[in-house]
């Protein structure tokens, strides 16, 4: 790793790592969905070391029309997880950039959300991995990709009402 942390191009990139964290916790999806770029990919595979993600199951798989519907659904309020959607607190850390250059930062970080639904709490980890397009300020930066890598991919997963 040569580059570091204080990289202003890694800062930016991790500051929109922290926006959208904030923007999914408010659960203003809208706003989230505007931090992607046209042809982003938002995955997260079955399989922790899937790099191939047409060739295997996911449990997402969005690109930009397939993140609108998403947002449509969690937002007119007729799916289920929508109206009873859990309140969420979201943790990304350990950020460790792997490329980086003057037109994009790649990171690796960690991710840990707590849901409270009904009196419950639950706990979701995952590796995360960014590719975030630097615009010509942070307010253009938009994430060309993101895999979300569940720790417990491989088993079953309950429900979430929520974006990870």
């Amino acid at each position: 790793m040569t580059e570091t942390l204080t990289d202003p191009r890694v800062v930016r990139a991790i500051e929109l790592a922290w926006r959208e964290a904030a923007l999914l916790d408010a659960k203003e999806y809208e706003a989230w969905q505007g931090l992607y770029a046209d042809d982003a990919r938002y995955v997260i595979p079955i399989e922790r070391d899937a790099e191939d993600f047409d060739d295997v199951l996911n449990m997402v798989h969005d690109d930009a029309r397939m993140r609108g519907l998403r947002v449509r659904r969690m937002t007119e309020g007729y799916a289920i997880a929508a109206v009873d959607s859990a309140i969420t607190v979201r943790t990304v850390s350990r950020f460790i950039p792997t490329d980086v250059d003057d037109r994009s930062v790649t990171l690796k970080a960690a991710q840990i959300i707590v849901a409270y639904k009904r009196g419950r709490h639950d706990l979701w980890a995952a590796d995360v991995d960014y590719v975030v397009r630097l615009g010509a300020s942070g307010d253009e930066d938009r994430f060309a990709r993101k895999v979300v890598r569940l720790v417990n991919a491989d088993e079953a997963v309950p429900a979430a009402g929520f974006l990870l």
